[in-house]
């Protein structure tokens, strides 16, 4: 601020899982290569404070393994971005997301540019490039990007973020979970054929896969943590986490209630939506899903919304809950990811 500098921060969504990361990091760094405005600093952002990095267990994996240390990062709570846009040195790239949370509006006219793969939901002026498309991860857009841009600047170490990340993002390119799509295997494919010395994939997705899920010695609050989405609605806000065991063993978890209690609490959340996924050895998906909440109203519009919904259908059967306050249910409809249950549970809001 003080050199009147620009500043181009490229940042992911706040649940910072490792497509936003990998996404953000690997366009900061093609900008910088390729940008014409020499005097800007290209910074990517980690949408997270620095202490809820060691909870991404899979982003932290991969990092280590390509070799970049936690220390070059740059995490939310440690840059002002709200001062430098007050300086009017901003200028903002969102991926993996396209629309800022509440108490980042302010930021919104700071935004130049979006790169997502979520349906729109909401329209962006001339002045912000909007590229949206429906595939599987955030990191075939940024890979197709690259790709379009001078030959040379996609280096081997970025090639082998990129293809890590659509792996574990499209379940190994497996058509049985739903989410690949034919760019998806391009990116993966073309990022082989630059680079033949990256791993199988099978192997890399079985790293990923295992590190993702390991959530040995994480408490209840560290595991609604760990890959947290919020929603807020007229005066109600509402926590959705995704949970990486069965939802019975969570649901069975010493002290969850008190816990669940704590954790809405203390952040302001009205209630939590917990949506637990596992897979088998063929790729396919469990899903099941938690809906807890002490107010009696909210969680039965929340329940409702899911039950009723029909683009898509989720197709639920309740499942036994150990406690009043907690719905459970089976998740028939095991493609329905949580990219699109959010906007059900949005609406309901």
């Amino acid at each position: 601020i003080q050199q009147q500098r620009d500043v181009h921060v490229v940042m992911g969504n706040e649940a910072c899982d490792l497509d936003s990361t990998v996404s953000a990091l690997a366009l900061a760094y093609f900008l910088a290569q390729t940008s014409p405005a020499p005097k800007a600093a290209f910074v990517p952002v980690l949408n997270i404070p620095r202490a809820d990095f060691a909870l991404r267990t899979e982003t932290t994996f991969l990092l280590r393994d390509q070799g970049i240390p936690a220390a070059s990062l740059i995490f939310r709570d440690e840059i002002d971005l709200g001062g430098l846009h007050h300086a009017g040195l901003l200028s903002l790239t969102l991926v993996d997301h396209h629309v800022l949370p509440g108490a980042d509006a302010a930021l919104e006219e700071a935004v130049v540019e979006v790169l997502d793969h979520r349906p729109l939901e909401r329209d962006r002026g001339p002045q912000c490039q909007v590229t949206v498309e429906l595939v599987g991860s955030c990191a075939t857009l940024v890979t197709e990007r690259i790709l379009q841009g001078p030959p040379g600047v996609l280096d081997r170490t970025t090639a082998a973020l990129l293809h890590g990340t659509i792996l574990l993002d499209c379940i190994n390119l497996s058509p049985a979970a739903g989410k690949v799509t034919p760019r998806d295997v391009a990116c993966v494919s073309l990022l082989e054929e630059r680079f033949p010395e990256l791993p199988a994939r099978d192997a890399v997705f079985g790293a990923l896969q295992a590190a993702k899920f390991d959530v040995t010695g994480l408490t209840t609050e560290q595991m609604l943590r760990k890959d947290l989405k919020v929603l807020s609605g007229d005066d109600v806000v509402v926590a959705i986490s995704g949970v990486f065991e069965e939802l019975e063993t969570f649901l069975h978890r010493p002290g969850l209630l008190q816990d669940l209690e704590a954790f809405c609490q203390g952040r302001g959340y009205a209630g939590l939506v917990a949506m637990a996924v596992s897979f088998n050895e063929r790729y396919e998906p469990t899903r099941q899903l938690a809906v807890y909440s002490r107010q009696e109203p909210l969680r039965g519009t929340l329940c409702r919304a899911l039950e009723e919904a029909t683009t898509p259908s989720l197709l639920l059967q309740p499942l036994p809950s150990p406690w009043a306050c907690v719905a459970a249910y089976a998740q028939g409809n095991a493609v329905a990811t949580r990219k699109k249950v959010l906007p059900i549970l949005r609406a309901a809001l």
